[in-house]
C-alpha cells in the first residue's frame, strides 16, 4: 500500500487554525498519513509520529485501526475517526458519548449487519447464543489473524464438536462502535458470516423493539 498525504501546508494551517482555538488543557491530534496499517499523527503540533495499529504515544494517544485514508484513534477514552488532514481537539478527562448502533431484522428476525475485524471488511450475523465472535478460518486469514497465536480448543456446535482456536482481536467495528482487544474463536468449519457473540455484545446495552434492536455502547 502506498503512502497517502496531504500538501504540508495543508497540515500546517490545519494544524495553526487548530492550535489557537484550544484551551491550555486540549490535547490536538492531527492525521498527516496512512501506510502498510500505520498512520502518521502530529501530537499537539510536534513532529509527526508513527503508530502502528495498537500502539500507543506518550502523549497517550492508541491507534485503533486503520481503513483507507482515514484512521481511528482512541484519545482519554474518547473513540473518533480522523481523515487525512483533520484533526481533533480532546479535552483531558471529558469522554464521548455512547454510540448506537441501530439493527432491522431480516424476514427470519435475524439481524445482520456489515462490520470490520482489524479493519478488514467483514459481514456479521448477530447471536446472543455465541460466547464470544466466531469465525472460519477464511475469514481470519482476510483479517491477518495469527492462528499459532491462538489456543487450541474444542467447541461444541449443532453439528458435534469441532477444532477451533481461541485468539483475541485487535479491532471489531460495527457501524460507529469499535471496540478493541475482543475474545474470539476461529472455526475448522466454514461458516459464512461471522458471529457477533458476547464477547462483543456484553460491552454494550442491548435493546429490542420489535424488528429493530438498538445497541448502545458502554464506556
Amino acid at each position: 500500500m502506498g503512502f497517502i498525504e496531504t500538501p504540508p501546508r495543508r497540515i500546517l494551517a490545519a494544524l495553526a487554525l487548530g492550535v489557537l482555538a484550544l484551551p491550555a488543557d486540549a490535547l490536538d491530534v492531527s492525521l498527516a498519513g496512512v501506510f502498510g496499517g500505520k498512520a502518521v499523527l502530529v501530537i499537539d503540533g510536534g513532529a509527526p509520529r508513527t503508530l502502528a495499529v495498537g500502539a500507543r504515544s506518550p502523549e497517550g494517544v492508541k491507534l485503533l485501526s486503520v481503513e483507507g485514508d482515514r484512521a481511528w484513534v482512541e484519545i482519554e477514552g474518547r473513540r473518533t475517526a480522523l481523515r487525512i488532514g483533520e484533526n481533533v481537539a480532546s479535552i483531558r478527562g471529558v469522554a464521548e458519548s455512547s454510540s448506537v448502533i441501530h439493527l432491522n431484522a431480516d424476514a427470519q428476525g435475524h439481524f445482520e449487519t456489515p462490520g470490520a475485524i482489524n479493519g478488514v471488511p467483514m459481514k456479521f450475523l448477530l447471536d446472543t447464543g455465541a460466547t464470544v465472535v466466531a469465525m472460519d478460518r477464511n475469514h481470519a486469514r482476510r483479517a491477518g489473524v495469527d492462528l499459532s497465536k491462538g489456543a487450541e480448543i474444542q467447541v461444541q456446535t449443532a453439528n458435534g464438536v469441532v477444532r477451533a482456536w481461541r485468539v483475541k482481536l485487535a479491532s471489531v467495528k460495527v457501524g460507529s462502535v469499535l471496540l478493541t482487544d475482543i475474545d474470539a474463536a476461529v472455526m475448522e468449519a466454514d461458516m459464512p458470516r461471522v458471529l457477533l457473540g458476547m464477547s462483543f455484545l456484553n460491552r454494550m446495552d442491548m435493546q429490542r423493539n420489535g424488528q429493530v434492536m438498538t445497541l448502545r455502547q458502554r464506556f
